[in-house]
């Protein structure tokens, strides 16, 4: 149980600290930097995959084509949230991002709802409707929906929604997606450099590519460790380290603005969030037969 929190812990924490590392790549257009993350990702969890000598998955993987497609859908998903993220994080958006990702707790509701036939309690319904009013003032307040923290809610929601019914572990199902991705975003690449669409990079800037592999990879093998350990609901209050850690980066390092008419659609996804987390706590707790 202890390892599993500190499991838990350092992942969420880690993905809350992306933003020290993406904001050193901001010289670099973010498509450039999506690219580059999908083919040094694939590089890290090959090593790892060599050093556990795990291979036996890839032959059933080739024996089921559904599972490919299912994979490929997964995978474009994965490169939309990356996308929206790093540009995010790179324009000077790392509230919209941590606004995006307590929202995910709330999108993952309607999706079990619609697509899974899960029946939200009623208390999970009120969580969902303030979270909904939340977004709709932020909307109203700015002249526009919210896209950038709908976009990282949803394509993440929808991307878990596929892992979820997918038969792969993590280590496997990360090495399938990074394997259809890389070589579209290795050809991409070749192709901008040959063409002069995307700029050439100096040293130091190419070591940060190839960090990104780790970068991305380690947290998630970390999040895995964790959930196979503790329970369900307490990855799930773990989950609102990520964007805590994203609103006190914007507002207190990056200076982003964080007035009184943002706070209160920010106050409500959070009043949401306490209704969703203590009623999940008092299902998860309630003894068998009440």
């Amino acid at each position: 149980m202890r390892k599993g929190l500190v499991y838990g812990t350092l992942a969420y924490g880690l993905w809350g600290l992306f933003p020290f590392f993406f904001k050193q790549l901001q010289h670099v257009p973010s498509l450039q930097v999506v690219l580059h993350r999908m083919v040094w990702s694939l590089v890290f969890v090959l090593l790892v995959l060599a050093v556990l000598r795990r291979w036996a998955w890839l032959g059933d993987v080739r024996r089921r084509p559904r599972l490919l497609a299912v994979f490929a859908a997964s995978s474009a998903l994965l490169a939309c949230n990356w996308l929206t993220y790093i540009w995010a994080v790179n324009n000077g958006h790392v509230l919209d991002a941590s606004l995006g990702y307590f929202i995910l707790p709330l999108v993952n509701v309607a999706l079990g709802f619609l697509f899974l036939h899960e029946r939200p309690r009623p208390a999970q319904w009120l969580a969902f409707g303030t979270a909904a009013a939340g977004v709709l003032w932020l909307a109203l307040l700015t002249g526009h929906v919210p896209w950038i923290a709908l976009g990282l809610a949803l394509s993440f929601g929808f991307y878990g929604l596929i892992r979820k019914l997918a038969p792969l572990g993590a280590l496997e199902g990360m090495s399938l997606e990074t394997l259809l991705l890389a070589p579209v975003a290795a050809a991409a690449l070749l192709w901008g450099q040959h063409s002069g669409t995307l700029p050439a990079q100096d040293a130091h800037t190419w070591l940060l590519f190839a960090l990104s592999g780790p970068v991305t990879a380690v947290p998630l093998l970390l999040f895995s460790a964790g959930a196979r350990r503790i329970p369900l609901s307490t990855m799930g209050v773990l989950q609102y380290i990520t964007p805590t850690i994203l609103l006190f980066l914007g507002t207190l390092l990056y200076d982003e603005p964080f007035s009184g008419p943002r706070m209160i659609g920010f106050a409500l996804i959070w009043t949401a969030l306490l209704l969703y987390s203590a009623d999940s706590w008092r299902h998860h707790t309630r003894p068998v037969g009440t």
